[in-house]
């Protein structure tokens, strides 16, 4: 009996072979137009004054590096157990032994018994990512992310054999992890580089996307520093080498076959890849494997401080030169920051001599020195530069943010488009005065505040009444400022809102 795809190909063979010989004359046609100045036959016939194309030998190959990376990158999968997520909230509990309760329950999906009602809500968790190896003796570094609730991981080398390993430590903040593969061996590596690669840079990513290991893409970095709202140390290179889901934790190599980055994050509004991905920089996975390695966790220093960009508006009202500098909207009670005397309304401008770029660049700064040292920040205050000497705390556990409800008797106030009262007044403590009604479109909701908000100072001067905002408010336009500075609560934490005055 012939095999059903042989009977298939006998019974079309003739249109194949039709459909070759057209696409290949069509191919030859193509080639002749294009190649024709480099050809040979018609080199004694080409102007003189044309350019040849570029010969195919000279385009890049990334054959070499791929050749020497490819066996220290690997695949990662993981089993585990997690909190019930959004996707099957809101499935019913399938009867025990029903048919669709095995099914689930047999490819691992949502919807299967899940123990007794009212138990913790956990479901099965099976993940896959990349990962690369930078020891001899097997450590593999990838995504937190990939690793995270996992019981069981298992990498799977290059050559296709498959190794238990174990989570050796993990850094949320910067989603970095670092796995250990249990089976003693001597294990191919890859160099972490220096950090060192420029915008337009090519580089190659190898990884597992969509669990089809060992693919291979190119590309080049289209830019740095990127922040991505991930968390408070965001700082990613974006490249447009194709990475899809399964290259997470996965390595980017620069044409020397060093580590320049950790795939981590696509921007993709289909889920696929659209050349917009993100990797975290090779110099931040250095510090955080070598804190890894040591201890199983990152330990950051702490000046506990809440911050937040200095923009053209609150540079104004400070008579700030420039935007540099981070904002201290509100110093911690206790915190290392308080007790060195940093107040609120501060820029920090410098740490140690080194200039601050933002926010972001401010608590990186911090998190590179370890608790217990001590630094110089200097500050700019109410127009003058002074430095003070602070001993740097351990970064505690974040706290979360709450945003307070309002009510009450109000006053208007037309030049900011919004209505207040006194926070005592509503039960909302005994300093600052509430945000009672906001015009949608007016300076102060464009800035970002809220029904709810709080407003503890204006231009530096603490109020409590309708009318401390009322002569606050004449005083800032007798000085002629364009804008007005706020201090903010919401909730537990404050910030800074300069709100335009050309509207009033």
């Amino acid at each position: 009996m012939s095999h059903p795809t042989s009977s298939f190909l006998a019974r079309h063979r003739r249109a194949l072979t039709g459909g070759a010989v057209a696409l290949g004359l069509a191919g030859l046609i193509g080639a002749q137009a294009i190649v024709s100045p480099l050809t040979p036959a018609n080199a004694q016939t080409a102007p003189a004054n044309r350019a040849p194309l570029v010969a195919a030998q000279q385009m890049p190959t990334f054959a070499d590096v791929v050749e020497r990376v490819r066996p220290a990158v690997v695949s990662i999968r993981v089993r585990g157990e997690g909190p019930r997520g959004r996707a099957d909230a809101d499935l019913p509990e399938l009867e025990e032994g029903s048919p669709l309760e095995r099914f689930f329950r047999d490819y691992g999906m949502p919807g299967g018994r899940r123990g007794e009602r009212g138990g913790p809500q956990r479901r099965p968790v099976m993940g896959q990512g990349s990962g690369f190896i930078i020891s001899a003796d097997g450590k593999v570094v990838t995504n937190y992310h990939v690793v995270r609730d996992a019981t069981e991981v298992t990498v799977v080398l290059d050559d296709q054999r498959e190794v238990r390993a174990r989570v050796l430590g993990a850094d949320e903040k910067t989603d970095i992890a670092l796995v250990k593969i249990d089976d003693p061996g001597t294990y191919p590596t890859v160099p972490i580089g220096n950090g060192d690669i420029r915008v337009g840079d090519w580089v190659v990513a190898v990884g597992n996307p969509f669990g089809l290991g060992g693919t291979v893409t190119a590309g080049i970095v289209s830019a740095r520093g990127r922040d991505i709202g991930a968390g408070p140390y965001d700082d990613y290179l974006q490249i447009d080498a194709p990475i899809n889901r399964g290259n997470s934790g996965g390595p980017t190599f620069n044409l020397a076959g060093e580590v320049v980055g950790v795939n981590t994050a696509i921007y993709s509004p289909s889920g696929g890849s659209v050349g917009i991905g993100f990797a975290i920089p090779a110099d931040t996975v250095k510090r955080v494997v070598a804190q890894l390695e040591k201890g199983g966790e990152v330990v950051r220093g702490w000046l506990g401080v809440q911050i937040q960009p200095v923009n053209r508006d609150i540079a104004d009202s400070l008579g700030l030169k420039d935007t540099r500098g981070a904002l201290v909207s509100e110093p911690q009670a206790g915190s290392p920051a308080a007790k060195a005397g940093i107040r609120s309304g501060d820029v920090i401008i410098a740490v140690d001599g080194r200039g601050i770029d933002n926010a972001r660049d401010l608590a990186r700064r911090i998190a590179d020195f370890g608790p217990g040292s001590k630094v110089a920040v200097t500050l700019s205050r109410a127009g003058k530069e002074t430095v003070v000497d602070v001993t740097l705390g351990r970064l505690p556990t974040d706290r979360a943010a709450t945003v307070a409800p309002s009510a009450g008797e109000v006053t208007g106030l037309a030049d900011l488009g919004l209505t207040v009262a006194p926070a005592r007044d509503v039960g909302q403590g005994e300093a600052g005065v509430v945000v009672t009604r906001l015009d949608g479109r007016s300076p102060a909701a464009r800035q970002g505040l809220r029904v709810g908000d709080v407003i503890l100072e204006i231009q530096g001067v603490s109020v409590a009444s309708n009318a401390d905002v009322v002569r606050a408010l004449e005083a800032v336009k007798a000085d002629g400022r364009r804008s007005v500075l706020m201090r903010v609560q919401a909730g537990d934490r404050s910030r800074y809102v300069a709100v335009p005055l050309a509207a009033s």
